[in-house]
């Protein structure tokens, strides 16, 4: 009998020893990253051919007792390495471990490697090549405290390597570990779709499965043959019968298997190793969007199995949480009735789903641990005929008789009524246990209750479209939340490094569900980004414009929600925008860093005779045209492209009203210094103050944490000085006071 260790990736060991008991190999045993057995060659080869599981196929060669690096290499001079590849072949050596004395894999196979050829020098007085990459023969050398064993590797090649798959996609998942993903799903041969099945692994294994295709039978090389001691006729024999069996199966498979994905390229892909795996008749491919695919018509239920992609595949953390989160809303939408397997880098992401998972088991994708999760979607019920329900509120407290939206929600899938927001503080909480999702925060719900309370019912008596409705005001959930109309944004702000990674991932995710589950919100209107803290004054990257058209007083706006950090509107500075309207009542107006020029637009509809815009930046510029034209603005109104400092020092028209909102530090290949607001305010207001007319005003404001303004040395300009920040920070920003510092310099006492 001879004795194999079968490795495996971490999470399918009992799978693989149930596959080897189903091969009839007995006397199994699941040890740390495998299976061990004793068993004829018949079977060693039997396991390469047909397990769907195994790493590799390792037959023990020899055991002993190490204490150091020589009884390792006396140990291996020991093995009758003649007997299994002759001088002329090449070999390589694997090797893992270490102890006391051997203490680098390195150093381990190079000590295995003199071993093996010091025994050919002295047999033969020559000795074999090592090949890394392409030996003909392949050796593995296991260290484990004071014990080493030493194996032929029968496979060669990982056995994940099917050979359909020549092109894989980004972040590929293997073989063998999607093999264990469906079999751990509960598939029984039902319709089974993958809505994100990149080159399309996962169906093209339970194809493989339904059609009881042997893995191996698909490769063109192993380890063995080679092997001096390699049953050519055994072999032979197995693979014979494993490939007329395959083809015999394909018209007696009754499953069907459905792949779709956004991209084409990788559908494409996907098709093709389809069709070298034999399966691409029973798997119908398309290209879809997994938020908006639907199961096909002819079916009422099903299996989904899929691993959606996460962190930098999608961009950040962030943005896969919007993902998971808006998957779970379409999936218990279109696919109920059906079964679910998720795949995913941890379980706060898959609760992102807001669905109870029946089995969870830990898997790993390489060194990332992962989890899979099985849910049953739940049927949709026949809707009972009810009342019409009474008129939603858009705030909590504006009507007694109306109300409150946030209490509406599913659980399982009956409507839940609305909550009378005059209940008793404890009702509500009842009824808010009964229905909340799976990650819900308690804390933040009740402080974002509470500033919707107050801020909608202000919002609606201003005529105020976007306004903040929550900014860090608890320090553990770090976010701002701005509403823009029907648009919610959630924009993280970075944790410091040393908060636990783990610990901020699923105080997001509370953030997110919960903001979703109070506000009602639809698939299509959160957003979510993550930035700094510090306001960033940076050239969007992207152009794809996804614009919405929002109203502030008189002016009409356009701002980008998806695209960039920056929507193109500073909601902190709506005050400001106002008051220099009230301002601008027949006055040549400069506005220098000028962004979007918000405040450029509030001018010219306050009065302004001319306007002149200053930014670096040619798409804040081009931006701000666009404004102009939305609003119907026509004129004497320039767009300057320029570093503002060096325009100051060299313009010559003079100004009634000046708007300086800089950003507080800046650097970049246009610039050829760096910009500090601290250390350069007053340099810029003396430009400044040389473009004033002998009555012109000046507003500036920065967003600079603890700036200290130099009020003796804007005196010495002629200056009198006024500060407004306390009267220039609107309603939802009063609980951020340090938002923004704001002054009116003025060249004559009011």
């Amino acid at each position: 009998m001879l004795s194999y260790f079968i490795p495996t990736a971490k999470g399918l060991a009992p799978l693989l020893e149930v596959e080897l008991k189903e091969m009839g190999i007995e006397n199994t045993k699941q040890l740390n990253g495998g299976v061990t057995f004793d068993g004829t060659l018949e079977q060693g080869y039997k396991v390469c051919l047909w397990s769907r599981f195994a790493s590799r196929v390792l037959l023990k060669l020899s055991e002993f007792k190490v204490l150091d690096s020589l009884d390792l290499y006396l140990g291996c001079s020991n093995i009758p390495w003649e007997e299994h590849f002759d001088v002329t072949s090449t070999f390589s050596i694997d090797f893992s471990g270490s102890n006391d004395e051997i203490r680098n894999t390195q150093f381990g196979a190079l000590k295995i490697k003199d071993a093996i050829v010091d025994r050919f020098r002295k047999k033969f007085d020559d000795r074999p090549n090592v090949e890394k990459r392409d030996a003909d023969i392949r050796f593995n050398g296991r260290l484990w405290k004071d014990k080493a064993t030493i194996f032929l590797d029968l496979s060669g090649s990982p056995l994940h390597l099917r050979g359909y798959r020549t092109i894989a996609g980004e972040a590929p998942m293997r073989e063998t570990l999607a093999a264990g993903i469906v079999k751990r799903s509960g598939w029984q041969g039902e319709a089974l779709l993958d809505p994100m099945c990149g080159s399309g692994t996962i169906v093209i294994e339970a194809a493989m499965m339904a059609l009881n295709i042997a893995p191996g039978s698909l490769r063109q090389t192993f380890g063995f043959e080679k092997w001096k001691k390699h049953d050519d006729e055994c072999w032979k024999t197995l693979k014979t019968a494993a490939q007329v069996y395959a083809k015999r199966a394909v018209n007696q498979c009754e499953s069907r298997f459905y792949g779709s994905d956004l991209s084409k390229e990788m559908i494409e892909i996907a098709r093709q190793n389809a069709q070298r795996a034999g399966v691409a008749e029973l798997i119908e491919f398309s290209v879809a969007d997994a938020k908006k695919v639907l199961p096909p018509a002819e079916l009422e239920t099903g299996m989904m199995i899929t691993n959606p992609p996460y962190g930098e595949r999608l961009g950040g953390f962030s943005d896969t949480v919007a993902l998971y989160t808006e998957l779970g809303f379409h999936f218990k939408d279109a696919f109920a009735g059906w079964n679910l397997s998720m795949f995913a880098m941890d379980t706060e992401l898959l609760s992102c789903l807001g669905m109870r998972a029946g089995k969870s088991f830990k898997f790993f994708n390489g060194p990332i641990e992962c989890v899979l999760k099985n849910y049953r979607i739940s049927p949709k019920r026949n809707q009972e005929k009810v009342e019409e329900p009474l008129p939603v509120s858009t705030s909590p407290s504006e009507n007694p008789e109306r109300l409150n939206p946030w209490t509406m929600g599913r659980a399982g899938d009956k409507l839940i009524p609305e909550v009378n927001v005059n209940s008793e503080s404890d009702v509500l909480l009842k009824e808010m246990k009964q229905i909340k999702p799976a990650i819900y925060s308690e804390a933040f719900a009740n402080r974002l209750s509470k500033n919707m309370g107050k801020l909608e019912k202000w919002a609606k008596r201003e005529n105020i479209q976007c306004y903040r409705l929550y900014d860090a005001d608890l320090p553990e959930y770090n976010v701002s939340i701005d509403r823009y109309g029907e648009y919610i944004i959630i924009r993280e702000y970075r944790a410091p490094k040393e908060i636990d990674s783990g610990k901020v991932r699923r105080r997001f995710l509370d953030i997110v569900s919960t903001v979703r589950y109070m506000l009602n919100l639809s698939d299509d209107k959160l957003v979510i980004k993550v930035r700094e803290r510090q306001k960033v004054r940076q050239q969007p990257e992207s152009t794809k414009k996804q614009t919405l058209v929002i109203h502030e007083g008189q002016a009409k706006f356009l701002v980008n929600l998806q695209d960039n950090l920056d929507t193109g509107l500073y909601l902190d500075h709506r005050i400001t925008r106002s008051r220099i309207a009230n301002m601008a009542q027949g006055k040549d107006f400069l506005n220098l860093f000028c962004h979007t020029a918000a405040a450029s637009v509030h001018a010219v509809l306050g009065g302004a005779k001319s306007t002149t815009n200053v930014d670096m930046s040619k798409t804040y510029l081009d931006w701000a045209e666009e404004n102009y034209a939305e609003n119907g603005i026509k004129g004497v109104h320039e767009f300057i492209q320029q570093d503002c400092i060096k325009w100051l020092q060299h313009a010559h028209q003079m100004f009634d009203l000046i708007f300086i909102d800089p950003p507080t530090f800046s650097k970049s290949k246009r610039m050829a210094d760096v910009f500090d607001i601290q250390d350069d305010h007053i340099a810029l207001l003396t430009s400044a103050n040389e473009r004033l007319n002998a009555n012109g005003e000046i507003v500036f404001t920065n967003n600079k944490r603890g700036f200290k303004l130099d009020i003796d040395a804007i005196k010495g300009l002629g200056f009198y000085v006024k500060e407004i920040s306390q009267s220039s920070i609107p309603e939802d920003f009063k609980r951020n006071s340090k938002i923004h510092q704001c002054w009116i310099l003025s060249k004559h006492d009011k």
